[in-house]
């Protein structure tokens, strides 16, 4: 007779069976124990300097150690919410391991993101230097490129200067109408009971569309207060130019008639940046917003923002758009078609796609923030790397030209490739009377170019998959352009942990 089959015990009720340390819950190479091992290493005098300078009565707060590690490993696993955070506390053995056994609620997680989010991104360099230190990062191939990131916002709650001033009016019309109705229904009721009655309630539907149009009129004055801003700025960089050609001719000694002609245009320059400046300190003022800095950043790692389309007079066009969700956000074409959403900028390192910089914007074009990402290689890494690979979204000739004057080797695709399909190469000598963008596409087109530019879709774009795809992280939580960059930062790091904690598996 056959023996029945038998299992292995099962009792969940038998707790005492656990092993008697928490830490034996998880094997011994796990990334829980890489990031607490990480964490004695990372300097957090940032965040506990705020903490020195709070009363000590009160509630305790959770060791601030312990939150960047439960945060670090969150985003590790993807997992970025803060709810689901502390469900994990209570349900996943590794973030139980991790806190101690403690579960800090949703509430305490997302305060202590929000409030040292700038100290969190900062941590985006120590890690880059664990990383080169480990040997992961030599700078040899660096491929710069950009990916579409959803904001926490819908592209169907923004709407165009145009369309806000046809539904000021539609509802204006509607409010009227209703208003006219309800005297009517007022006269006629006083007629039948007398004047006893209050009627100073505004009708439900009223109200709805009272609120309506003040959220309007409120997302159409801030978006007029920031395209005036914006045509500001330019009108100051206008005149600064022109004020340079007036300090070049009388340098160079030019003709009278050459320093008239400069110093006529330097005049009207300068009347067109007061005027716009006047009119940006209006329109801020009517949005209840406060005077605009108007100096353009001089910044060399400054990203750009989105320059919104404005007429002569620099009022928003009809197609210019603003969220009212999340208002630094815009409508952006990404792979899967137009969405509202952030451009996402990183520049990869060949050997271990270790990121080495990154950037984050509302400008949907990438040519503007090439030379940004440039200088913030240079920051973190404290060199320029000996190649950078960019595709025809990064080529401009002001770009082309740059890299050139510093002496920097960059492979920057002229035209958009089809996919699968390799330009003609180019043979011969070059020829001397060639521009910057004819020397890149010569460069490009070369036998050896064309390997070096193919490097591109297996060091960058593999990264954004890994972000995106296999963590889920692939739109963000947090909104406004500053908490945007801290959670790019934040992904960032943590794809650069996951790597440098890959290669500690393998040396080990």
């Amino acid at each position: 007779m056959r023996k029945p089959k038998t299992f292995r015990p099962w009792n969940p009720e038998q707790t005492l069976l656990l092993p008697p340390s928490p830490v034996d819950w998880l094997p011994e190479n796990h990334l829980v124990f890489f990031l607490l091992d990480l964490a004695a290493e990372l300097d957090l005098g940032v965040i506990y300097a705020i903490y020195q300078q709070r009363d000590p009565r009160g509630v305790k707060a959770y060791e601030p150690r312990m939150m960047v590690v439960l945060l670090l490993y969150a985003y590790c696993v993807g997992l970025p919410s803060s709810r689901k955070i502390e469900k994990a506390c209570w349900e996943d053995a590794a973030f139980r391991v991790l806190t101690g056994n403690q579960q800090p609620d949703h509430s305490r997680i997302s305060d202590f993101r929000r409030v040292h989010l700038d100290a969190l991104a900062g941590l985006f360099v120590q890690v880059l230097r664990l990383c080169q230190k480990a040997g992961l990062v030599s700078l040899g191939n660096v491929a710069l490129d950009g990916t579409k990131m959803k904001a926490n916002a819908s592209k169907h709650k923004a709407m165009s200067h145009e369309r806000m001033l046809k539904a000021e009016a539609q509802l204006e019309a509607e409010m009227a109408a209703l208003l006219r109705k309800a005297e009517l229904i007022d006269a006629q009721e006083d007629e039948r009971y007398g004047k006893d009655k209050r009627g100073d309630e505004l009708p439900q539907e009223l109200q709805r569309r009272q609120d309506r149009i003040e959220a309007i009129r409120k997302a159409r004055a801030e978006l007029e207060a920031e395209a005036a801003a914006d045509q500001a700025r330019q009108r100051q960089q206008q005149a600064k130019e022109a004020e340079q050609q007036v300090a070049e001719a009388e340098t160079t000694q030019a003709d009278a008639k050459t320093r008239e002609k400069a110093a006529r245009r330097a005049k009207a320059a300068r009347q067109r940046a007061e005027a716009a400046r006047q009119l940006a300190t209006e329109k801020a003022e009517a949005a209840g917003r406060k005077t605009p800095d108007l100096e353009v950043s001089a910044d060399p790692q400054a990203m750009p923002s989105r320059n919104l389309p404005t007429d002569a007079a620099g009022n928003p066009k009809g197609t210019a758009q603003r969220n009212f969700t999340d208002p630094d956000s815009h409508i952006l074409k990404g792979g899967d078609g137009w969405i509202q959403g952030y451009n996402c900028q990183a520049a990869v390192d060949g050997d271990h796609q270790v990121i080495v910089a990154v950037g984050i914007s509302n400008q949907a074009s990438d040519a503007s923030h090439l030379l940004p990402m440039v200088e913030r290689i240079v920051a973190n890494t404290g060199q320029l790397p000996d190649k950078l690979i960019a595709d025809a979204g990064y080529c401009s000739t002001g770009n082309i030209e740059t890299v050139e004057q510093r002496k920097l080797n960059a492979y920057v695709s002229t035209s958009r490739q089809q996919h699968g399909k390799r330009p003609r190469s180019s043979r011969g000598p070059t020829p001397r009377d060639l521009d910057a963008r004819g020397r890149m596409d010569r460069k490009i087109r070369s036998k050896a170019g064309q390997a070096i530019y193919a490097l591109r879709k297996t060091i960058v774009e593999p990264v954004f998959g890994q972000i995106k795809a296999a963590r889920g992280l692939d739109r963000f939580l947090l909104r406004g352009l500053e908490k945007v960059n801290g959670e790019w930062h934040l992904m960032a790091i943590t794809h650069n942990l996951r790597k440098l904690h890959r290669a500690a598996l393998a040396g080990a």
